[in-house]
């Protein structure tokens, strides 16, 4: 069965909800890399991903940060 992006996009990531947790991922990496190239992920100390305050902020690898958030 093949994936039906145009349905997922619709019922997921097109909700408001969705749209403003995309721009706080995006304002977060923005803070942390400043214009630079990066293989790891943004992680939050205090685990709010809305809280983007700079000192929330770091740099952890993928694997790390997949496995605080499990």
């Amino acid at each position: 069965m093949a994936r039906d992006y145009g349905s997922e996009y619709r019922n997921y990531h097109s909700k408001t909800k969705q749209k403003k947790r995309r721009a706080a991922r995006n304002t977060a990496r923005r803070r942390v890399l400043n214009g630079r190239k990066s293989t790891k992920d943004v992680d939050h100390k205090d685990r709010n991903p809305m809280n983007n305050s700079r000192g929330n902020l770091r740099l952890v690898s993928k694997g790390r940060n997949r496995s605080r958030n499990g």
